[in-house]
């Protein structure tokens, strides 16, 4: 855990109802490597980072701000892009910890205007079904050359 009291708080931070705040712990920390900022245990709450993305994971409870019901998968819909230095090290982890893929990793070129930018990247779910899009970034390249 950061035991630094100054966090700096991206300006969007998604947060995830879980079903089981231990379970996802496990999930995010122990198993894929990421740090808990801080955690209030007696509201079953954490905020937790990796390589400067930030989720808050807080498990159900009868006065969350749920819009309907809760089926799994949760979040669909809707994917999070994590962007990381090396996607050769998630990797790593999922495949010790022997977590299923929703999509292997690959490469991919995504058009923006007149470039495309070029990432690895690959997808995972949750213990809830929240689906995380690692993304490592490979360059940029002009598409009229292609």
């Amino acid at each position: 855990m950061n035991n630094d009291k100054t966090i700096k708080f991206n300006r969007l931070i998604p947060e995830f109802l879980v079903s089981n705040i231990d379970d996802s712990k496990i999930f995010y920390v122990e198993q894929l490597g990421f740090t808990i900022e801080f955690e209030r245990e007696e509201d079953d709450f954490a905020l937790i980072s990796y390589e400067g993305s930030q989720f808050m994971l807080e498990q159900d409870h009868p006065t969350a701000w749920i819009t309907g019901e809760l089926n799994s998968a949760r979040g669909r819909g809707i994917n999070f892009q994590i962007e990381v230095n090396s996607l050769d090290t998630i990797i790593t982890k999922i495949d010790a910890n022997k977590l299923p893929y929703f999509k292997k990793p690959e490469e991919q070129w995504y058009r923006i205007n007149t470039i495309e930018e070029g990432v690895k990247e690959l997808l995972i779910q949750d213990p809830d079904g929240y689906l995380l899009r690692f993304q490592q970034y490979l360059g940029e390249r002009n598409i009229s050359e292609y």
